[in-house]
């Protein structure tokens, strides 16, 4: 009966730790920018695919990320990204 127990819990374990969050940054090279991206992209770097407007845009990818904040802290320290401007508060008092 424990190892039935065990075996439950075990499986529940698993399962929720499959289900974590993760992130990526993801180079575009169509738009010259760097995206945060919560599924695995497909990463194209031959230059046969770096036609414009093509759908196989990745030109790299780093990652995964546990955090939000992880993967914003590296997209900034890459220096293909161009820095993102922080959104502006809106209670702002004057």
């Amino acid at each position: 009966m424990k190892s039935l127990l065990l075996a439950g819990v075990m499986s529940v374990a698993f399962a929720t730790a499959s289900h974590a969050q993760n992130y990526w940054v993801a180079g575009d090279r169509n738009t010259g920018k760097c995206n945060i991206l919560t599924s695995q992209p497909v990463t194209f770097g031959l230059p046969a695919y770096a036609g414009s407007g093509s759908e196989y845009s990745t030109s790299f990818t780093s990652g995964p990320y546990k955090s939000m904040d992880d993967a914003k802290l590296a997209r900034s320290t890459i220096s293909a990204c161009p820095p993102t401007p922080e959104p502006a508060d809106e209670k702002k008092d004057e």
